[in-house]
C-alpha cells in the first residue's frame, strides 16, 4: 500500500489582499538539491495539526511574520498542487499584519516581485503553475 502524500502548506504573501501588486518571493537555502532556487514560504503540516495552523505557525517559524489570509488558490489534482510523488500542497493569499519578512530558517533572501518580476527568479518547477494560475488575481503594475 502506498503512504499518502505529505501535505505542505505556503502562503503567496502579497502587499494587500484587495488589490495585490507584488509577490513575495523565497530563495531557499537548504537543501542543496533545493539552494538558489524560488518558492512560496511554508512548510510541512504535522501530525494532528490543522493545515491552517501549520502554515501560520510555519511562517512565524521561517520569516517572523504573522499574516492575515485571503482565499485558498485550489490546485488541479483534487485541490492540491503536485510538487512530487510524495508532497502535495495547499496554497493561500496572505497579507503579513505583523512583523517584517526576514529569511530565518531554510531562506537566504527574500524578494518583492512585481507582476512584470515574477519570472526573474528560477521558481521551483512545481512552484510555476502556480505563479500562473496566481496572475488573474493580480492588478497591473
Amino acid at each position: 500500500m502506498t503512504a499518502a502524500p505529505v501535505l505542505v502548506v505556503a502562503a503567496a504573501i502579497v502587499d494587500d489582499l484587495a488589490a495585490p501588486s507584488v509577490l513575495l518571493a523565497a530563495r531557499r537555502r537548504i537543501p542543496a538539491r533545493l539552494a538558489g532556487r524560488w518558492e512560496f514560504p511554508g512548510g510541512k503540516v504535522d501530525p494532528g495539526e490543522a493545515p491552517l495552523a501549520a502554515l501560520h505557525r510555519e511562517l512565524l517559524e521561517e520569516l517572523g511574520v504573522r499574516v492575515r489570509l485571503g482565499s485558498e488558490l485550489v490546485g488541479p489534482a483534487d485541490g492540491v498542487w503536485t510538487l512530487t510523488k510524495s508532497y502535495v500542497m495547499r496554497l493561500w493569499l496572505a497579507e503579513v499584519v505583523s512583523g517584517t519578512p526576514e529569511p530565518l530558517v531554510e531562506h537566504d533572501e527574500l524578494r518583492w516581485l512585481g507582476v512584470g518580476q515574477w519570472l526573474d527568479v528560477p521558481w521551483l518547477d512545481p512552484d510555476l503553475p502556480i505563479v500562473e494560475a496566481l496572475r488573474p488575481a493580480f492588478r497591473a503594475p
